[in-house]
């Protein structure tokens, strides 16, 4: 990997850790939805254990290879986000980075957060999954879990609130340049911590970590949506007016990792509103949920393949010879996309009684979910080797 990078590092290189941990979450969606883990919502090392035991070759090969992709890529994730705080803190000393603070581009700032937030999730995950007997103890856990994703989030705030505090009391926000979705990096930090709060409220039966991860997950969610609208509309006002940043174009699609993050919380807020606190929800709301939600994903991604593909951005940067951080943006919407599509098969679908599980619909649903995760893949497989590798 390349070292010392000094004033060519940006802080969007937390991306490339970003998208490896996505990508490892991607593989536990199979383990998620397709190992039975009965009276758990989640699956964990034991129920992995048992549908070994029992399974035919199928099921064998497909926790072989989801462990394996889990593995590799929390792997790869925390490789690169180690990589990133060392080069960062290097950059920190340089001028660049003072022109970094003083300028729009401070709000790349926010992919920090945000890395650690999904470090923190990607973590949970191979507990779950590797560590015998975790699930034992894990309502001692949640309370850590929560602290940790309260700190991010603080960690989080203080960088927002410096950078548009600024803005706002003395101006000189420059909404020409900004003609691209770029600024939304706040709101996806945001989402990520609320996301990571729902994980409580979903899976604790204790009310009190419950009532708390519903409390903090609506807290960071609303953070979210407030200026998830600010931003869309400061955003899309720009490009009608100047047209879309060639470079940042692919902030486009940066809707679509926030609306499965939301569409997650969403899900594991009611999941604690019904197991602990009473309230009854029909399944047929999580397939309405689901169902708009993908709606503006597949709205926003036909755009934004639309617009990339008239630019050449695609040529440029990803098949060719352009070399840019910002593309590492194209890799959670590949993730996003096919998780919330795991949620609308199986939270959605299959548990409405829509369709049966295992079924060759079930299967026919996960055909473009695959060819999306495998395309999601060799885009950072390609990405890697242009902007890291010596």
């Amino acid at each position: 990997m390349r070292k010392n990078l000094g004033a060519e590092y940006s802080p969007l290189y937390f991306l490339a850790s970003l998208g490896s941990g996505g990508i490892a979450v991607s593989f536990f969606m199979f383990l998620m939805f397709m190992v039975n883990h009965e009276g758990r919502p989640i699956p964990v090392f034991e129920d992995i254990q048992a549908a070994l035991v029992a399974g035919g070759p199928a099921v064998v090969t497909l926790i072989a290879v989801s462990c394996a992709g889990i593995l590799w890529y929390a792997f790869q994730h925390y490789r690169l986000l180690l990589w990133n705080i060392k080069e960062y803190n290097m950059f920190r000393g340089n001028e660049a980075f003072d022109r970094l603070k003083s300028s729009d581009a401070e709000v790349q700032l926010m992919a920090i957060p945000l890395t650690y937030a999904m470090a923190i999730n990607v973590m949970f995950i191979l507990g779950a999954v590797f560590v015998p007997g975790l699930w034992s103890v894990v309502e001692y856990l949640f309370p850590f879990a929560m602290l940790g994703f309260l700190l991010v989030g603080g960690y989080a705030g203080v960088i927002f609130l410096v950078f548009f505090s600024r803005v706002i009391a003395y101006g000189n926000f420059d909404c020409e340049r900004n003609n691209s979705l770029s600024q939304m990096l706040s709101v996806f930090a945001f989402s990520m911590v609320g996301v990571g709060m729902s994980a409580a409220a979903a899976m604790s039966h204790n009310v009190i970590s419950s009532g708390l991860g519903i409390i903090l997950a609506s807290f960071f969610a609303a953070i979210a949506v407030t200026f998830g609208v600010i931003k869309i509309v400061l955003g899309f006002r720009s490009m009608l007016s100047n047209g879309v940043n060639y470079e940042a174009s692919v902030s486009l699609w940066i809707v679509i990792p926030i609306l499965t993050i939301l569409g997650i919380t969403v899900n594991r807020v009611s999941m604690g509103l019904v197991h602990n606190f009473g309230m009854e929800i029909h399944p047929w709301f999580h397939v309405i949920v689901f169902s708009v939600l993908i709606a503006v994903q597949v709205l926003f991604g036909m755009l934004g393949y639309t617009v990339m593909k008239q630019l050449g951005y695609f040529k440029e940067f990803i098949g060719g010879g352009g070399k840019s951080v910002v593309t590492y943006a194209a890799i959670c919407p590949g993730v996003a996309f096919f998780v919330l599509g795991n949620f609308l098969i199986n939270k959605g679908l299959v548990a409405a009684d829509f369709i049966d599980k295992f079924s060759i619909g079930y299967f026919l649903l996960y055909i473009p979910l695959l060819v999306i995760q495998v395309q999601t893949i060799r885009v950072l497989l390609k990405l890697n080797r242009k902007l890291l590798s010596v």
